[in-house]
């Protein structure tokens, strides 16, 4: 027979001989996967990216990027602060750091500066305080603050500004180089010309020297960073390699069927693909938290991305897709909860 305790005093007490501590699972758990490590992880594998934005666009990206991250920062803690929460402890988990970024990643070169502003409060207040804060959001973030400035600025949002070469100012040329970055900065996107017909060099997709938002310059670069998450465990490989598998099965369905100069692989290594599968689809929040529901997640953004490109007068889908799956998510769980160890729970009769 097991002697029982009957109150919290006997529990706690010395002459019981032990403390029970009853606590909700999951009780095994590894402390050194924080979320600040989490967030820095999503920020070194973001280090490819950005230096090759950088690189394409110079000051234009790095004022995009400068205005995002310190607005997501300042806004997380004016709204820890109108919560009544330390400011300074909700800043430092790099969560806001990492929001900013992905929305600077996400926006054109040539985006205004205050649209950057207003997209990151919006993606740290709509996205994610109203929810409750992080780890409560149902949408990604970054995601959402795109969507609210697309909105609000879309003739802002158009990444086919032009830059003129110093030589049509009447200024002495600068060089080969930067006479080539002129180019990159003044031609159209690559989603677009290809939504036009006409087509596009899949080695500038490929290594870069394409104009368009910030993360999507050079599928290598998304790539690197994307195996980084991969191996170290903070995404989960199932949603970028579902959504990659999709839009290939899609992409090559379609060249068997209606061949053209936009193939599967202008799909793949186009746009914001990519960058979107590896650094915003694997939001751990709003993605799915079983490995069958993941597969159902990226196999669902793939087809969604091929649809919106296919059917719809728009050239990119990947926001669109992200926000609606993550709408999704809470029924995906439902429909893919694990069978507990021993078999399923018998009905009561």
């Amino acid at each position: 027979m097991t002697e029982t305790v009957e109150s919290k005093d006997e529990l706690a007490s010395p002459e019981s001989g032990s403390v029970v501590h009853v606590a909700p699972s999951p009780h095994v758990c590894d402390g050194s996967l924080t979320t600040r490590l989490m967030m820095l992880d999503v920020l070194i594998a973001l280090a490819p990216v950005v230096a090759v934005a950088v690189y394409a666009f110079g000051w234009y990206a790095a004022r995009q990027i400068g205005v995002c991250v310190l607005s997501c920062v300042a806004a997380e803690m004016l709204f820890a602060a109108m919560r009544k929460r330390r400011p300074m402890n909700v800043a430092t988990d790099l969560s806001a750091l990492v929001t900013g970024l992905i929305l600077a990643m996400s926006l054109p070169w040539s985006a205004p500066w205050y649209v950057a502003a207003i997209g990151s409060v919006a993606a740290v207040g709509v996205g994610k305080v109203v929810f409750g804060g992080l780890g409560q959001n149902i949408f990604n973030p970054a995601m959402v603050g795109r969507a609210f400035v697309m909105i609000c600025f879309a003739s802002a949002l158009g990444a086919g500004a032009y830059v003129a070469r110093p030589e049509d100012k009447g200024e002495i040329r600068v060089g080969i180089e930067e006479s080539s970055k002129v180019d990159v900065i003044s031609q159209a996107t690559p989603m677009t010309v290809m939504k036009k017909g006409e087509t596009c060099d899949l080695m500038k997709l490929l290594w870069g020297g394409t104009n368009g938002s910030l993360g999507e310059v050079s599928a290598v670069a998304c790539l690197i960073g994307g195996l980084y998450l991969c191996l170290r465990r903070t995404a989960a490989w199932q949603i970028p390699v579902g959504m990659i598998l999709s839009v290939l099965v899609i992409g090559g369905l379609i060249d068997a069927i209606r061949p053209s100069d936009m193939t599967v692989f202008h799909h793949l290594l186009g746009g914001a693909l990519l960058f979107g599968a590896f650094f915003i689809a694997t939001d751990p929040v709003t993605s799915p938290l079983t490995a069958r529901g993941r597969w159902i997640f990226g196999l669902g953004l793939g087809a969604v991305v091929m649809l919106l490109r296919m059917l719809s007068n728009y050239p990119e889908g990947v926001m669109f897709a992200v926000l609606l799956l993550n709408a999704v998510v809470p029924l995906i769980n439902r429909w893919t909860i694990p069978a507990p160890v021993g078999g399923p729970v018998p009905a009561k009769k």
